[in-house]
């Protein structure tokens, strides 16, 4: 009786954590991850959050920037497809974990920020 108790406790360990995973909210990835995922051929929209003003001095290939202000949080709503694969990208990330955690909040599921920002990136840099 004891051992199938323990079967069951941890078949539903299992089920739970598989079920916390699967509805977890965005993925954190490193820059090389970035890196992989640009070059894998299906579509992605990397976003920067940082200000304009240091966006320009330069950001990754093919970002867009919708800097982190007040109205952001709406901005990426409006602007941002929930069918696309989003990734984030800030100074250092906390600002990208928000907007990507407001993201899957509102059924956005293929979500992503880059930890450690542009000050981790290693990746090229376009201007």
């Amino acid at each position: 009786m004891k051992k199938i108790l323990t079967v069951i406790t941890v078949a539903f360990a299992f089920v739970a954590l598989a079920y916390g995973a699967a509805f977890a909210g965005h993925k954190v990835i490193t820059g090389a991850e970035l890196q992989s995922m640009m070059k894998d051929g299906s579509p992605i929209v990397i976003v920067d959050v940082r200000e304009s003003e240091l966006y320009s001095r330069g950001h990754v290939p093919g970002a867009i920037n919708i800097p982190y202000e007040d109205n952001s949080q709406k901005r990426i709503l409006k602007e941002l497809n929930p069918k696309d694969r989003i990734v984030f990208i800030c100074h250092g990330g906390p600002m990208g974990d928000e907007l990507g955690e407001i993201l899957t909040k509102n059924g956005y599921k293929d979500v992503y920020n880059v930890a450690g920002g542009m000050r981790k990136w290693k990746g090229p840099f376009a201007r």
